[in-house]
C-alpha cells in the first residue's frame, strides 16, 4: 500500500480500516498488512487516529481545523449518539468566560474521555428522560447535535456535585461558578425550568431557587 492511496480519501472527514480495504479493492490483503501501513502513515504524520479503528488524513485536518464546527464534528464521529453540551456550549455562548474547556458532550452511553491529536473529548452519561433539548446541524456531511443554551446550563448544573453548604441562604451560585446569566432570556429561563421539572431532582429545585433569588427575577 502506497501513500498515493491517501489522496482518494483526503476529502472525507474520517475513514476506517474497512474503508481502506474497499479502497484497495483486494479482499486478500491481510488485516495485519493494513494495520502496519496505518501505523506507518501515523508515524509519518500523514494520518491521525481519532479512536481505535477510526482515522483522519493530515491533509483534511489542516484544511478544516480552524472551522468553528470542526471540533463538534469530531465529537459526533467519536460517539454519534451524543450531543454537545455542558462547558463547551456555555463557553460558546459566553456563559462561562474564564477558562478554555475541552469539547464536552452528553450521551446515553457510559461516561468516557477520548484524547487524541485533536484534543480532549469528554462524554457524560444522562438518563433517558433528560436526553433532549438539542438541535441537529450538519458540517461536511456529518450531522451533530448541540444543546440549547438552557439545556447546556441544566446539564452543567445537574451533573455537578452539590454540597450541602450550598443550601445556605447566603450562597450565590452564579458568583461561585462564575456564570454570566444576566442576559439569559425569559424563554431560556422557562426552558431551564421545564428541565428541572422533568428531572424531579431536589438538588435542581434548590439550584433554581438560588438562581431566582440572585439573577432571575421574573
Amino acid at each position: 500500500m502506497k501513500s498515493e492511496n491517501l489522496s482518494s480519501i483526503e476529502a472525507f472527514p474520517y475513514f476506517t480500516i474497512e474503508a481502506v480495504k474497499q479502497l484497495l479493492g483486494d479482499e486478500s490483503v491481510a488485516a495485519g498488512t493494513i494495520q502496519t501501513t496505518l501505523y506507518r502513515w501515523m508515524k509519518a504524520g500523514q494520518i491521525i487516529q481519532l479512536k481505535k479503528g477510526v482515522y483522519m488524513t493530515r491533509r483534511f485536518f489542516e484544511l478544516h481545523r480552524a472551522d468553528a464546527d470542526f471540533a463538534p464534528m469530531i465529537s459526533a464521529i467519536l460517539i454519534p449518539q451524543s450531543y454537545l453540551s455542558l462547558e463547551y456550549i456555555l463557553q460558546r455562548n459566553a456563559i462561562l468566560t474564564e477558562m478554555t474547556y475541552p469539547v464536552t458532550a452528553v450521551t446515553l452511553k457510559q461516561t468516557r474521555v477520548f484524547e487524541n491529536k485533536l484534543g480532549t473529548f469528554t462524554y457524560r452519561n444522562i438518563k433517558a428522560e433528560l436526553y433532549q433539548g438539542f438541535t441537529f446541524t450538519e458540517y461536511l456531511g456529518i450531522p451533530f447535535a448541540q444543546a440549547t443554551v438552557a439545556k447546556a446550563l441544566f446539564d452543567f448544573l445537574y451533573l455537578r456535585p452539590w454540597k450541602s453548604s450550598r443550601r445556605l441562604a447566603s450562597y450565590d451560585l452564579t458568583e461561585d461558578l462564575r456564570l454570566n446569566l444576566e442576559d439569559f432570556s425569559e424563554n431560556d429561563q422557562d426552558e431551564f425550568i421545564t428541565f428541572v421539572e422533568i428531572s424531579k431532582s431536589e438538588k435542581m429545585n434548590q439550584i433554581l431557587k438560588s438562581l431566582r433569588k440572585t439573577v432571575w427575577r421574573h
